[in-house]
């Protein structure tokens, strides 16, 4: 478009006030409920922002030399994206993160820094997005909705893309006491190479369970019922595909049934796998159980005790 008729870009006067956003890890897919349903988990990424005379960023906590590189920061890359694409002034903004996400490991990290960037476009470019808006942006950038979706509202989503930018969403508050381990391996996994090993076509048998064990777990979550749970998480269109690549997997699903153990699925892609401990057993003691059972398989892991986070991305 030639620049004479190129949109002008929508003039702000003074600058918007500082925004703090605390922002929750996610766990996506659940076992059986691939690109569907995901949990917040008790984890969080928080950011302090303010308009200033240049970007800058200061960064504590986990990873902090990706919270802090300046280059290709998915945080700020979404954000100038967004105003971009809405015609309004770039502020360039002051950053404090503190992240306690692990990156790159299935735990929804990079769902959570795009909603990031989208709410500080939303924010500091006053563009009054509702929520649907920024979640559904954040989705359309994540190429689906699960993570995105858990990430904004908190607790058990469903959700699911109906439009380039538009995702319906379904979010629910778990019955009931549900303690999680997360136990996170010390390499990264891109979940462009754990979609890469996944198969075009599917046995229609496989898929029937799928939904069926879904339907079981959305069933445990929400009346309480942690009993559903062991059977409920089996899986048979991503897990048996990506087990190579994510090698805490085979070892914890064998824990499936022990004593504080009510079952394990890949965490999102891999290669961190979520553990769904008994309320009834010491989360404490399970975890040595599971250190143990590691240990003798020869892996290690990094294990975080967690729970599901009620509430999603806190403004």
């Amino acid at each position: 478009m030639p620049k004479s008729q190129e949109k002008p870009r929508k003039k702000r006067r003074g600058s918007p006030a500082s925004l703090h956003l605390e922002l929750p890890a996610t766990s996506a897919n659940l076992g059986p409920a691939f690109d569907a349903a995901a949990l917040a988990l008790d984890l969080y990424i928080k950011i302090d922002a303010r308009a200033a005379a240049d970007f800058s960023i200061r960064a504590t906590g986990r990873d902090p030399a990706i919270c802090g590189a300046m280059e290709n920061h998915l945080i700020l890359t979404t954000y100038r994206e967004v105003l971009e694409a809405q015609h309004a002034e770039i502020i360039p903004l002051s950053l404090r993160i503190k992240n306690d996400i692990p990156i790159g490991k299935g735990c929804g990290s990079s769902a959570a820094a795009r909603l990031a960037g989208v709410a500080l476009a939303n924010h500091f470019g006053r563009l009054r997005w509702i929520d649907s808006q920024i979640i559904g942006e954040a989705s359309r950038r994540e190429h689906h909705p699960d993570n995105a979706s858990a990430c904004w509202m908190g607790g058990l989503t469903v959700a699911r893309m109906s439009g380039p930018a538009e995702a319906v969403v379904v979010c629910m508050r778990p019955k009931g006491r549900w303690p999680l381990l997360l136990a996170v391996p010390e390499q990264p996994l891109s979940t462009d190479e754990a979609r890469r090993v996944l198969p075009s076509l599917y046995p229609r048998a496989d898929v029937v369970v799928n939904i069926q064990n879904s339907m079981l777990l959305l069933s445990a979550f929400t009346q309480g019922r942690p009993n559903l749970v062991s059977s409920a998480l089996e899986d048979r269109i991503h897990q048996p595909y990506r087990s190579a690549l994510c090698p805490l997997l085979p070892p914890l699903l064998e824990l499936t049934g022990a004593p504080g153990v009510l079952g394990a699925a890949l965490s999102g892609a891999g290669p961190s796998v979520i553990v769904f401990l008994d309320p009834g057993f010491s989360a404490k003691k399970t975890r040595k159980t599971v250190a143990v059972h590691l240990a003798n398989s020869g892996l290690h892991a990094e294990l975080l005790l967690t729970s599901v986070a009620p509430r999603g991305a806190r403004r």
